[in-house]
C-alpha cells in the first residue's frame, strides 16, 4: 500500500503538470464567475475582490479535484508521457538540453583517465527508481540491487578506473525485465541488442520513465474501486470551500433545476407530457440532467454543479444528435422501402455504416448537413437496388426513390416527424436507465433503435456513470435547491 500511494502521489504531481493548460481553463471559467452577475441579482450575494493568493489556492484546489474527479469518471484514464508538441520552441530548448548532458558524459568517459561523475548520479536515479518498483516480498531483489548498485563501491572503483559499466548495464536491464509490464519485454529486449554504453543509458532512462507511468496506471486502476466515497467527500468539500468564499456560486444550478421544474409543470398542466401532474424531486432531477444533451452551450452558462463535465455532456450531446438523425435515416429507409428489404442478412449494417461514415464530422464548422444527407440518399438508393438486384426482387422505382430522398433530406428539420420520434426514444431510454435501479438491467432499446442498440447502450452506460457520480458528490446542495424550489411551488399553488 505504501509502494501504491508513492506512485499515486509522484502520478497526481505529474497529471496537475500535464493538464495545467486544461485545469487553468476551468478555472479560469470559474473565476470569471466569481465576478459574472447571478440570473438573479435580487437574490444574489454581492461580489466580492479575492486576493492573488486566494486565486492560486483555488486554482490548485480545482486542479487536484480535477485529476481525482476525472480518474472516477473517465473509466480509460491513464497517465501519458509529458511531451511539448514537435516544433515547438519548448521542444526544441528540451531536445538542445537533453542532448548536451548526453554528449557531455560521452566525453568525460573519453578522457583519460575517463570521469564517472555523472554515471554515477544516473546509477543512483536509477537504483532509487529499480527500488521504487518493489514490493514488500521482494526482500531479495531489494538485497541484490543495494549489493550490485552499491554507490559506495561503484565510487572507489571510479577513483581506480576500475567500472565494469557493462556488468552494471546487464544487471540493470535483466531487473527491468523482471519488474516491467508485459507490454514492455519488447522494449528491453532492444535494449539486450545495444552495445554503445551512452546511447544504452539514455535508453535505460527514457524506459524507466514510462515503466514509472505503467506502474502510476497500475496503482490508479487498483485503487480505483476504494476511491469512491473518499473522492465523492473530497469534492463536495472543496466545492463547499468554494462556495464559502463566492455565495452565489450555485446561482446557474439552482436556475437549471428551477426551469426544468417549470418546463415539466407547464407540459403537464397543457396535457403536452404523460408525466403525473405530482412532480417528484428524482424525476425533475433526472429531466434536468436530460437537458443538458440539449444544451446551447454558446448561449446558456452551464450549472457551476456540472461545469468539470461540460466537455464531456457536449461530447454526449453530439453522440446522442448523431444517433438520433441515423436511426431516424435507417427506420426511414425501411419503412419506405417495405418487407422486400426486411431480414436481408447482414443489408442493415452496411447502409448503417455509410450513413455512419457520412456523419461523422457532423458537427465540425465545415460539415453541411443539407448536402450530406442528399448524398446519403443517393448512395442507400444505390446499395438498395444492388441488393434488391442480388436476391431477385424488383428494384426501386423512380418514385420511390424520389420519395426515399425526400424523406431523408427532410430530417434536416429538428422539428421532422421521424426525427422527433426517435429523439423521444433515446431520451426516454436515457431516463429509463437514470429512473432503473443499479441492480436492474436496462430495458431493450425501443423499436426503431435496435440498428443503433451497440452505440446506445455504450452512450447510456457513460452518462448514467457520469450522472450518478454528479449526484453522489452534490447531493446535498440539489436536495436544498429542490425543496427551496417545490416549496415555492407549492406556496404558489396556495395563493391560486
Amino acid at each position: 500500500m505504501q509502494k501504491e500511494g508513492d506512485h499515486m502521489e509522484g502520478a497526481e504531481d505529474q497529471e496537475s503538470g500535464e493538464g495545467m493548460h486544461d485545469t487553468s481553463e476551468q478555472t479560469a471559467r470559474e473565476l470569471v464567475r466569481t465576478n459574472t452577475p447571478s440570473p438573479k441579482p435580487s437574490q444574489a450575494s454581492p461580489p466580492r475582490f479575492v486576493s492573488a493568493e486566494e486565486l492560486m489556492e483555488t486554482a490548485k484546489g480545482v486542479t487536484q479535484m480535477t485529476l481525482a474527479h476525472e480518474i472516477m469518471v473517465n473509466q480509460s484514464f491513464q497517465l501519458k508521457p509529458s511531451e511539448f508538441p514537435e516544433g515547438s520552441l519548448q521542444r526544441r530548448v528540451k531536445d538542445i538540453l537533453h542532448q548536451a548532458f548526453w554528449d557531455y558524459l560521452e566525453s568525460q568517459l573519453k578522457e583519460d583517465p575517463p570521469k564517472y561523475g555523472h554515471v554515477i548520479q544516473q546509477m543512483a536515479e536509477i537504483k532509487e527508481t529499480l527500488l521504487s518498483f518493489l514490493l514488500v516480498g521482494h526482500g531479495h531483489l531489494r538485497c541484490r540491487i543495494e549489493e550490485v548498485l552499491d554507490l559506495t563501491l561503484i565510487q572507489q572503483q571510479a577513483e581506480k578506473g576500475a567500472v565494469d559499466v557493462d556488468a552494471l548495464s546487464h544487471f540493470i536491464i535483466e531487473m527491468m525485465g523482471s519488474l516491467c509490464a508485459p507490454i514492455r519485454d519488447d522494449d528491453v529486449k532492444k535494449l539486450k541488442e545495444m552495445t554503445d554504453f551512452v546511447p544504452l543509458l539514455k535508453a535505460i532512462c527514457s524506459l524507466l520513465d514510462l515503466m514509472k507511468l505503467d506502474m502510476a496506471n497500475f496503482a490508479v486502476n487498483s485503487i480505483r474501486p476504494h476511491l469512491m466515497q473518499q473522492s465523492v467527500e473530497y469534492e463536495r468539500n472543496k466545492f463547499q470551500e468554494f462556495l464559502d468564499r463566492q455565495p452565489n456560486a450555485l446561482d446557474y444550478t439552482e436556475k437549471w433545476l428551477k426551469d426544468t421544474m417549470n418546463g415539466l409543470s407547464e407540459a403537464s398542466s397543457t396535457g403536452a407530457s404523460n408525466d403525473p401532474p405530482t412532480l417528484l424531486p428524482g424525476h425533475v432531477h433526472n429531466q434536468a440532467y436530460l437537458r443538458l444533451l440539449k444544451w446551447e452551450h454558446l448561449v446558456e452558462p452551464f450549472p457551476e454543479t456540472v461545469l468539470m463535465d461540460q466537455t464531456r455532456f457536449q461530447e454526449m450531446q453530439q453522440k446522442t444528435e448523431k444517433l438520433v438523425l441515423l436511426s431516424s435515416i435507417l427506420l426511414i429507409v425501411y419503412t419506405t422501402t417495405g418487407e422486400a428489404i426486411a431480414g436481408l442478412p447482414g443489408l442493415i449494417e452496411r447502409l448503417k455504416n455509410i450513413v455512419h461514415a457520412m456523419l461523422a464530422d457532423m458537427h465540425t464548422p465545415s460539415f453541411n448537413l443539407q448536402e450530406t444527407l442528399l448524398t446519403i440518399g443517393e448512395k442507400l438508393c444505390l446499395e438498395l437496388n444492388e441488393c434488391l438486384r442480388q436476391h431477385g426482387y424488383a428494384m426501386l422505382t423512380h418514385d420511390q426513390k424520389d420519395t426515399l430522398m425526400g424523406q431523408i433530406s427532410a430530417t434536416i428539420q429538428p422539428d421532422n416527424t421521424v426525427r422527433q420520434l426517435m429523439g423521444s426514444r433515446v431520451q426516454g431510454y436515457l431516463l429509463a436507465s437514470l429512473e432503473s435501479s443499479q441492480h436492474r438491467t436496462p430495458p431493450p432499446p425501443p423499436g426503431g433503435l435496435a440498428p443503433v442498440s451497440k452505440e446506445l447502450t455504450e452512450l447510456c452506460a457513460r452518462f448514467s456513470l457520469l450522472v450518478n457520480f454528479n449526484k453522489l458528490v452534490f447531493s446535498p446542495f440539489y436536495q436544498k435547491i429542490l425543496h427551496k424550489c417545490f416549496s415555492s411551488e407549492t406556496c404558489s399553488s396556495t395563493e391560486t
